[in-house]
């Protein structure tokens, strides 16, 4: 006999590109370019079991209602943007007693010759994911991707355990280089979301830039623990970071040395480094991260 377990539906990857006319700094164009999810959950048993839809908002539907919220809200913030969507759905339709907004926005920089001109300055991706439970309320994930980040020197390896299988030399000088995963979990709903953002960002690529590094481990926890401490909405800090390897090209076979100047960067296999960073009153974290 099976049993139907948790499930989910929603409209994936919705391409939501919003134009606020006239409200940039210099009296320009802003834009707001995002990749919106939706995923739907309650009770759905009925679809399942024997195909009875009278309780499924069509995904298409979920797709419409982006945009038609987009119109209504204007250029907001995604954090806002996903909450407001969130608790529609789950107001809206009394089957849906959970709503799971995940946002991604890509970034677009203004050109100095025009109002209306941008160029895509790619890279780092801000993501927001937002979870709204009729009975356990609403938690935000807000954090970024795909943020390459190096520094040249300031950075050792050494003192690690060796067995037979260990080849790796240590090193008292090393390029260190990653590309950020972040996500963090705020407190509440009552943020200043773009400030939030900013701030977060910045501390984190201050904590890589200044801190002289023995490992990559060590350097997560500081740069999770500078957002904590300067980001105090932010309770609980998650990091992924790959360990982008640069090595020493020999040079010697050319009659030529290599003074920390010329390297390979090899793309596999490379270390995966993931911790959690939390501040000393973390609230529980509930349904955030699920």
């Amino acid at each position: 006999m099976s049993v139907l377990g948790f499930n989910r539906y929603g409209k994936a990857e919705v391409r939501v590109v919003h134009v606020s006319r006239g409200t940039g700094p210099d009296g320009g164009d802003q834009i707001k370019d995002w990749n919106v999810s939706s995923s739907l959950s309650g009770d759905l048993a009925a679809t399942h079991l024997t195909g009875d839809n009278a309780n499924v908002l069509a995904t298409d539907t979920q797709k419409n209602t982006a945009y038609a919220f987009a119109k209504k809200l204007g250029g907001v913030e995604p954090e806002a943007f996903a909450i407001a969507l969130a608790e529609h759905f789950v107001g809206t339709q009394e089957p849906i007693t959970r709503a799971r907004l995940s946002i991604e926005e890509y970034p677009w920089t203004s050109l100095p010759g025009g109002p209306h001109s941008f160029s895509r300055t790619g890279g780092v991706v801000r993501t927001t994911t937002v979870l709204h439970d009729e009975q356990l309320g609403t938690s935000v994930i807000g954090g970024l991707k795909e943020l390459v980040v190096l520094n040249t020197t300031n950075s050792e390896f050494f003192g690690f355990p060796k067995d037979p299988y260990t080849t790796l030399s240590e090193t008292k000088d090393r390029m260190l280089a990653t590309q950020v995963s972040a996500t963090w979990r705020f407190r509440g709903t009552e943020v200043e979301w773009a400030d939030a953002y900013a701030t977060a960002t910045a501390s984190l690529l201050d904590a890589f830039a200044t801190t002289y590094s023995y490992s990559l481990q060590q350097t997560l926890y500081a740069m999770g623990e500078r957002i904590l401490a300067d980001v105090p909405e932010i309770c609980e800090v998650r990091l992924a970071l790959p360990n982008k390897h640069h090595f020493l090209v020999d040079l010697e076979p050319f009659d030529l040395t290599n003074d920390n100047e010329v390297y390979y960067a090899a793309d596999r296999p490379y270390g995966l480094i993931e911790g959690y960073v939390l501040a000393d009153d973390a609230p529980d974290a509930g349904i955030a991260w699920t």
